[in-house]
């Protein structure tokens, strides 16, 4: 099983929203923020390689939204979906599966593409498979207020439409060799792949765990619907990780791709900071 980093753009969220109620005068030290309380932020997606599958987690943002949708968001670097496959050696037509974690708009906004003349729109992988928990879809469909904004139904409805979409039921695989975590908190029913590789397992965190700032258990995002849920989730996931020295890969990190964690006198900690290409 081959892995490759797949980086489809940075973004800035508001420093403020993205550490809770932890002080900016800590949080800022880690992060800092523009004239404006905006830290940078990475969509850092995942690409698994096995034999003739090709499978995708998470797909950033994407490109078919609107000028005043992506201001909000201030995107910034050249990187891409299709620069980043491209730089592999692969395509968009490559992709056999896509797994989202969740289906928030900077995780799954590439899923969706306008067509050659943008009258519609359609599947970017078009001979992927998308999976996604049933359980999340169905959330999607009717979403609470708190997560109203996130739930595009651009992003997701065309997916449904295509007949590309297959739900999976809590316990069901897209891979026989690839275990999935779930998490409540910051959603509910994210899905956490947890992947072999070169003799150890990479945990894809989405936003349980943001970046590497968000490992102690207080360090949490506003948007999360239950803070409260996050922080003992992520107290399970870093108790395994730092158990079987997993590594933890982080999507949203501009500054470190993954790390390995131990337990210290202040709790758990990152250990080693890594990237997949020095494996």
């Amino acid at each position: 099983m081959q892995l490759y980093t797949i980086n489809t753009g940075y973004f800035k969220l508001d420093g403020g929203a993205m550490f809770g109620v932890v002080p900016k005068s800590i949080w800022h030290k880690l992060n800092p923020a523009d004239e404006n309380n905006m830290i940078r932020l990475a969509m850092r997606c995942l690409l698994i390689q096995d034999g003739k599958r090709l499978i995708l987690i998470d797909n950033g943002i994407g490109e078919k939204q609107d000028s005043k949708f992506f201001s909000h968001y201030f995107l910034y670097g050249d990187d891409s979906l299709d620069k980043s496959l491209k730089l592999n050696g692969f395509s968009v037509d490559d992709i056999t599966d896509v797994v989202l974690s969740h289906l928030h708009f900077d995780h799954c906004g590439g899923s969706i593409s306008w067509n050659n003349d943008r009258t519609k729109f359609q599947t970017t992988f078009k001979n992927a498979t998308y999976w996604i928990d049933e359980k999340h879809w169905a959330e999607s469909q009717a979403p609470n207020p708190r997560e109203k904004a996130s739930f595009l139904k651009d992003n997701i409805l065309p997916i449904q439409e295509s007949g590309q979409l297959k739900l999976l039921k809590h316990g069901e695989l897209f891979h026989p060799e690839i275990e999935l975590l779930y998490s409540n908190g910051h959603t509910n029913n994210m899905i956490h792949p947890v992947i072999p590789y070169k003799n150890s397992k990479v945990i894809y965190l989405a936003d349980v765990i943001p970046t590497m700032a968000h490992i102690p258990t207080a360090y949490v995002m506003g948007y999360d619907v239950r803070p409260l849920d996050t922080m003992i989730e992520k107290q399970r996931i870093l108790k395994l990780a730092a158990e079987k020295n997993y590594i933890l890969y982080f999507e949203h990190d501009p500054f470190h791709e993954a790390c390995t964690v131990e337990q210290t006198e202040k709790g758990i900690r990152s250990k080693e900071i890594l990237k997949l290409k020095d494996f």
